[in-house]
């Protein structure tokens, strides 16, 4: 469900030369490792791009947050994040969201919130990442 930083820039392309560039520049071989290290004593997971399946993942595979791509590759929408029962409480589902919108940040693209988890969690707790949603989908705070 929790996502970690990718960076690269962005590719204006159509949608499958953008997924053609994003695989082979990006991604090295449909995986990529975007974050490894300690923060606050624990040890950060591994998120990684499964292309195959199109979502950020632990390198374990057992957590998740699934991606579309829409509008030609310009917004990313993360339709559902999934952790595990053994592993909640970790801050996983955060670490793939925050990966997920570092990318569609660093790409110039815009983050469509379908996943509760992401509108109703993580957007609320981490303001900072409403300038990477798409506009027809921010929430008003009134």
């Amino acid at each position: 469900m929790y996502a970690s930083k990718p960076s690269s820039r962005n590719i204006r392309l159509g949608l499958d030369a953008y997924v053609t560039a994003f695989r082979t520049e990006f991604w090295r071989s449909g995986e990529r490792e975007m974050a490894a290290g300690a923060i606050g004593g624990r040890e950060v997971p591994k998120i990684v791009w499964n292309e195959r399946q199109q979502r950020f993942e632990t390198e374990d595979k057992e957590a998740y947050a699934q991606c579309v791509l829409r509008d030609g590759g310009k917004s990313m929408d993360i339709v559902h994040t999934f952790v595990p029962s053994t592993k909640r409480g970790l801050g996983l589902a955060s670490h793939l969201c925050v990966s997920a919108f570092s990318h569609a940040k660093s790409h110039s693209m815009s983050v469509i919130p379908t996943c509760s988890y992401v509108s109703d969690t993580f957007l609320p707790r981490n303001p900072s990442w409403n300038s990477v949603v798409h506009s027809d989908h921010l929430k008003s705070n009134i």
